[in-house]
């Protein structure tokens, strides 16, 4: 495990100008399963071996001797005048560039095989290597070359090496295949298809070299922009260092020994299937729709399918706000339709679409959605082996549907929308990208009456309802499973208890509790949470959290604090940490200073967001008022951003509140329209 310096410790030696060269540094310890401990202090980076017993690392700032051990200390190895490494996902070799040392190393790549303790010289040469990466399992190793490293971005020699045919030049810095005047670029990730039959990298246009001819100070500093340009100009500026390093995918195709390039200007977004196998993949664009994307709220886009073997390229759709995802193996293209409120899919091989559900028959979109835009789809399960099926959630359970709509959509979990439980797959080994429907699946749940999550197990082929195995009153997150063991982590907390690590096996009997940082909270003053309900002024059911005083006596009168944005009663079991914060308050301090918090759902009526707020708050407080421990002139109300204006929306239509905090609130929707958002460049048009 890593120690990192301490907050206060560095905050501390920051404030006494301390010189960045003499700054603690991290420190890496090694423990074993005996027991015992190993300190290696003033670590600077360091790699472990996925798959074998090794480590790697570099130490001190000034020092670039890498340190290549074992993790039991048995064997170690040292390479001089290191600036990059990377070990193969598989096995032990690692793959380091060295600036070489007067006794008889060149400088260059080499492939080390610590178990061995022998190193090979994979390319001789001083200067710039970049992009170092390594094959699923470890055989090929590629990167890119340039003897120049101040002419890097001018274009760079991919390379292939193996251990057979030893080093091989893919391209030099340009290509036949490339647009003119494009070249291999720093700036592109180099990446294998999964059967390591495809290595993917990324091109771009030689950039402009600025004219030292002139001092910098010479230099005109003049944007030039119109009216009609097709990205405003504020999004352009935003974008601006993105678009300086932007590149588009190529592919080498090692089979045909065939680079062709795949993304480009026109169509600069590349999404290949989940491990690079399938035939094609799917180029989009959305350049041509970013003006209407501002008062649409989405964005349209243009999409082809391209050939990953020949380069042929097909439109899909054109001026859609569809956005396909592909499936594992690249047979299909997935996506939700607005226009129709169905799922789509279309076989790429041969472009035929296929409409999967009907509004009719299967609820697709978001049932509670209430923001003036179309609803989004609840979502993607995904897919079971050779694409065979589709799996897809509506609110409650996931479905079963043929890819071609070749047969009825069968539901995989039953009873979700009986129960009111929200069933979603739970991903036990993440590389694995299909789903085995004859395998056990295992599942999480949300009771949305209670708020209480679960986890649960399936057996698809004995069509039964999901097996809970363990389902409370809690909030259930941060699952992993060991890759070779049937141990499982875990989190599980309220707004009391502390979410600490927990270890189990799949059945989830028994766990034992890894952390015990919930006892920082003894002898503080903690309080509850509970659910309330209550109904809007428009007579729509809605419900909320009331957060009491740990000592909380009904027949005091306490002070009403009312926080909210949105809707949070599905927040009832999140463990809430005591901190300030920017735009919300601590709720732990309010309620250790005997003060009620109620944090009510606001569910909106399109056009109407002040008037739906006063609707569904103004009642909730009655409702705590009718309860009688509620002091009605000591009841305040804060909110922020959205939550900010809302609140400043309730202050012009009572005299309730005491007292009212509005954060950075929007309090006139009309001058408001139009205004540059900071994060992206974009206007505010909806």
């Amino acid at each position: 495990m890593q120690l990192t310096t301490g907050k206060q410790l560095a905050d501390s030696l920051k404030l006494r100008k301390t010189p960045r060269a003499r700054m603690p540094m991290n420190s890496l310890v090694l423990c074993s399963l005996g027991g015992t401990r190993q300190l290696l202090d003033s670590v600077r980076s360091y790699q472990l071996a996925e798959d074998a017993d090794w480590l790697a690392y570099l130490r001190t700032r000034k020092d670039s001797t890498l340190i290549v051990r074992s993790l039991d200390g048995a064997a170690q190895w040292s390479y001089p005048s290191v600036s990059q490494y990377r070990f193969a996902p598989r096995g032990d070799r690692i793959c380091l560039v060295t600036g070489g040392d007067s006794l008889g190393m060149q400088p260059g790549l080499y492939v080390l095989y610590p178990e061995r303790g022998e190193s090979r010289l994979v390319h001789a040469g001083k200067e710039y290597y970049t992009g170092l990466t390594w094959n699923q399992t470890g055989d090929r190793l590629a990167f890119l070359h340039t003897e120049e490293k101040d002419l890097a971005d001018r274009g760079m020699d991919l390379w292939l090496w193996d251990p057979e045919q030893g080093t091989r030049l893919v391209t030099g810095r340009e290509h036949d295949a490339f647009p003119e005047k494009w070249v291999v670029s720093p700036h592109g990730s180099l990446s294998f298809s999964e059967n390591g039959r495809r290595l993917f990298f990324g091109t771009a246009p030689v950039p402009r070299r600025p004219d030292t001819t002139r001092l910098s100070e010479h230099w005109p500093q003049v944007e030039i922009w119109s009216w009609d340009e097709p990205v405003q100009y504020t999004v352009q500026n935003h974008q601006l260092a993105q678009e300086r390093t932007r590149t588009y995918r190529a592919v080498y195709n090692l089979d045909s020994d065939r680079i062709l390039q795949l993304a480009d200007r026109e169509l600069p977004r590349l999404q290949l299937a989940e491990r690079g196998n399938g035939e094609f993949g799917l180029l989009s664009t959305t350049r041509a729709y970013s003006l209407s994307s501002m008062w649409e709220s989405r964005s349209r886009r243009d999409i082809w399918s391209v050939s990953l073997n020949t380069g042929e390229r097909r439109l899909l759709k054109q001026a859609d706000y569809a956005a396909p995802s592909l499936s594992p193996e690249g047979i299909f293209a997935c996506w939700y339709e607005e226009a129709d409120s169905a799922w789509h899919t279309i076989e790429l091989a041969t472009g035929r679409e296929y409409a999967l559900s009907s509004p009719r028959t299967f609820t697709a979109w978001e049932e509670d959605y209430d923001m003036p835009t179309e609803p989004p789809a609840y979502g993607l399960a995904g897919w079971t082996a050779g694409d065979a099926a589709v799996l897809i959630y509506d609110r409650y359970d996931i479905w079963q549907f043929d890819p071609r709509a070749g047969s009825e959509p069968v539901n995989l979990t039953r009873n979700g929308r009986y129960q009111r439980i929200r069933y979603r797959l739970l991903k036990i080994d993440p590389q694995e990208p299909a789903i085995d429907p004859a395998g056990i699946q295992y599942l999480t749940g949300f009771h949305e009456p209670s708020k209480g999550h679960g986890y649960y197990r399936a057996d698809w082929q004995k069509k039964r309802e999901p097996e809970p195995l363990l389902a409370e009153d809690f909030l259930l997150a941060h699952f992993k499973k060991a890759k070779q063991a049937d141990a499982v982590l875990y989190t599980r907390e309220t707004y009391q208890e502390f979410p600490e690590l927990r270890r189990t096996d799949l059945s989830f009997q028994n766990s034992i509790p890894l952390t015990r940082l919930g006892r920082q909270q003894e002898g503080i003053r903690w309080g509850t949470a509970e659910l309330v309900d209550w109904i809007s002024l428009d007579g729509k059911p809605l419900q909320g959290v009331v957060y009491k005083p740990a000592d909380f006596d009904p027949g005091r009168k306490y002070p009403l604090l009312v926080n909210f944005y949105e809707r949070n009663s599905e927040t009832l079991h999140s463990y809430r940490l005591p901190s300030p914060h920017r735009s919300t308050i601590d709720y732990h301090l309010y309620n250790s200073h005997e003060y009620i918090i109620f944090n009510p759902d606001v569910v909106y009526t399109e056009g109407y967001p002040g008037e739906s707020c006063y609707n569904c708050v103004m009642p909730g407080i009655s409702m705590l008022l009718g309860e009688g421990y509620i002091d009605p002139k000591a009841i305040g109300a804060q909110g922020h951003s959205w939550g900010g204006y809302q609140v400043a929306y309730l202050a012009t239509r009572t005299d309730l509140f005491a007292a009212v905090e509005s954060g950075a609130p929007v309090v006139d929707m009309f001058s408001a329209y139009g205004g540059i958002r900071w994060g992206t460049g974009r206007a505010r048009a909806f």
